[in-house]
């Protein structure tokens, strides 16, 4: 009985972490890109709540869970037009539209949910999942980590991706360039608004994408806040990293199994407070802020605007 009870609460971690780890990171993977190019993206939080809304409404009227994704990323591409326009071309404070993203985005996103369902909660039907040959036979490894939504792989695929882009393309190189050296790279004749514009879509995809799969797969229901401080621990892991999306991918499974850890508690028969459990990844990111705070890399020219031509 002692190691059934383990076993689930092993897959159940496991599995949760995966599930809540996920959205945290592409929206780390998102703020990463931004925050290489000299853009800090404080509206992440917004971006994932459009993302999740858009991403729901679509999934529930249309039955394709891609076509939810495809519309979460979508909504959070629009909110990052506003970061686009006002910061990237008109060069205002990156923080205080941010914060201002953030909060429309709350109020929107709720205001939207009760016009169009009331008060009035409708689930979605169970996302597919795709069980990897050989890999979703390993005892409690096999359920916990390799029987996911296809979007789970995929976003492993991605931070390989990166991590090649960042250090062996053009583009990753322009990234780097502009949020250490704009000017140089002005001098260069790259366009650096062009480039820090493409960087923040990118980010607002990808912040939309995970909050659809945090509506669409690790809830199955849209709620208003539904993202609950996600997209500030997004922030935090990009921050975190020093540029490198393995690191982004790791930190977001150690936050994501501290999310989880309610559910597999909770599965393994252990009574525990849910007010306390559901501290943990704060507590969590405050303890990784004081231990490893310090050794964050943050380029020079980070939420800094540009004109072009400037010296």
């Amino acid at each position: 009985m002692q190691a059934l009870l383990t076993e689930s609460f092993l897959v159940s971690l496991l599995f949760g972490a995966v599930t809540a780890g996920l959205p945290l990171l592409l929206a780390g993977l998102g703020e990463q890109i931004s925050e290489k190019a000299g853009v800090l993206n404080i509206g992440l939080e917004g971006m994932m709540l459009v993302g999740a809304y858009t991403g729901f409404v679509a999934t529930y009227h249309t039955g394709s869970f891609w076509l939810g994704f495809l519309a979460g990323g979508a909504g959070g591409m629009s909110a990052a037009l506003i970061v686009l326009l006002l910061c990237i071309r008109r060069g205002l404070n990156q923080i205080v539209i941010g914060i201002s993203i953030t909060l429309g985005a709350e109020g929107l996103t709720s205001l939207l949910h009760f016009v169009q369902f009331s008060r009035s909660y409708p689930r979605l039907a169970a996302a597919p999942v795709v069980v990897l040959p050989a890999l979703g036979d390993i005892p409690i490894l096999g359920k916990g980590l390799f029987s996911h939504s296809p979007l789970v792989y995929l976003t492993v695929i991605l931070v390989a991706t990166l991590t090649w882009v960042f250090r062996s393309t053009y583009f990753g190189l322009s990234l780097e360039a502009a949020g250490n050296t704009p000017a140089a790279l002005d001098a260069a004749g790259v366009d650096v608004v062009r480039t820090r514009s493409c960087a923040v879509m990118c980010t607002g995809f990808l912040a939309g994408l995970g909050g659809a799969y945090m509506a669409n797969v690790g809830a199955g229901i849209f709620v208003p806040f539904i993202t609950s401080g996600a997209g500030v621990i997004g922030i935090v892991l990009a921050m975190l990293a020093r540029g490198r999306p393995l690191m982004v991918m790791i930190g977001a499974a150690l936050f994501g199994a501290s999310l989880a850890m309610t559910t597999a508690l909770q599965v393994a028969g252990i009574d525990i407070p849910t007010d306390v459990v559901q501290m943990l990844p704060f507590a969590v990111v405050m303890a990784v802020l004081v231990l490893f705070g310090r050794h964050s890399m943050l380029p020079p020219a980070l939420g800094t605007p540009y004109v072009r031509g400037e010296r």
